[in-house]
């Protein structure tokens, strides 16, 4: 496996400030390049390497020059968003970014399932998780069968088309968020639609992560690195589920950490085995989300923490086998 680095992090510095800090962290050698949506694209001009493969072909030979890989390009939106010109804004990073990851010989684009609103008319997302009142399991019906499954059928399609496959993450607030969800979608759109794994959204909602692993097996495309801590007296309290700002930190019942910082050695070292065993062996990004350190601190306590848990060599045959 290798471990990388997702560059939302790194807001508003220039790509080489970005490769000269990633050369820095011990055991890094991969990028996950943001192309749109919430993340937005600060390192890479999308449009102009589209309109120009001599270009394209430049700035991948700039990342393979500073000893990296790209591993995902990413656009993590809501392309069903029932606000028409979100939708198409972010329908259109996907495509442009499926499109780009060709162009770069990316084998993956990250991005989310989405969520649509309850009905032609709504206007905003509505995430349904619970099946009473029977408007809300009508609606979760209609979201699956009018909006999800046709525009993953299509977008799926237009990946596989392209060479590339698409890695969805789970995650709270969209239709696919947790393992149950994920493979419905995969049954519905095709193999080449799969998972980016990112513990940190399971943790909270009380998945044994290695479990879940094993359950999605070769569906995993990607796979993130961030942590997330659960505050035991605050969760005894109102639960896990909370809409409090993230910027109240004290009083939610959890927090996005890095890595190391909410799960200990023993529970990491769970993960990268399981992923070994299911046969993942690609790339495992570091996204810092992380309120309570710096972007430097997040970023070389997750890598340094990670580099010695990740296994970046193929297992040897056993000499009994």
């Amino acid at each position: 496996m290798k471990l990388g680095v997702f560059t939302p992090v790194f807001g508003k510095q220039t790509l080489d400030q970005v490769l000269a800090k990633l050369r820095s962290l011990p055991g890094v050698s991969a990028i996950e390049i943001a192309t749109g949506a919430w993340p937005g694209s600060d390192h890479i001009d999308v449009d102009s390497l589209l309109a120009s493969p001599q270009k394209a072909a430049d700035f991948a030979k700039r990342i393979r020059d500073a000893g990296l890989t790209i591993s995902a390009l990413s656009c993590h939106g809501n392309p069903m968003h029932p606000n028409r010109a979100m939708m198409r804004e972010h329908d259109d990073a996907y495509r442009k970014s499926v499109r780009l990851a060709k162009l770069l010989q990316v084998p993956v684009v990250v991005t989310f399932s989405g969520c649509p609103g309850d009905g032609e008319e709504g206007k905003c997302p509505n995430w349904i998780v619970a099946p009473w009142p029977p408007e809300f399991l009508e609606t979760l019906e209609w979201q699956w069968d009018k909006k999800v499954i046709p525009y993953w059928k299509e977008a799926g399609k237009f990946a596989a088309d392209h060479g590339v496959k698409v890695a969805i993450e789970p995650h709270p607030g969209f239709v696919v968020y947790n393992v149950e969800t994920a493979l419905r979608l995969r049954d519905a759109a095709g193999k080449d639609v799969g998972v980016n794994f990112d513990p940190s959204h399971l943790f909270w909602q009380g998945v044994d992560v290695p479990i879940a692993i094993r359950a999605l097996g070769d569906a995993i495309f990607h796979v993130h690195a961030k942590d997330s801590a659960l505050n035991g007296q605050n969760i005894a309290l109102n639960g896990v589920l909370d809409a409090k700002s993230y910027r109240q930190m004290a009083d939610r019942a959890w927090l996005f950490r890095s890595v190391g910082w909410g799960h200990d050695e023993i529970v990491w070292k769970q993960i990268v085995s399981a992923l070994r065993l299911v046969g993942y062996d690609y790339v495992i990004s570091i996204e810092h989300e992380d309120a309570l350190a710096s972007v430097d601190e997040g970023l070389e306590s997750a890598a340094t923490f990670l580099s010695r848990i990740v296994l970046r060599e193929p297992p040897v045959e056993p000499w009994w086998t």
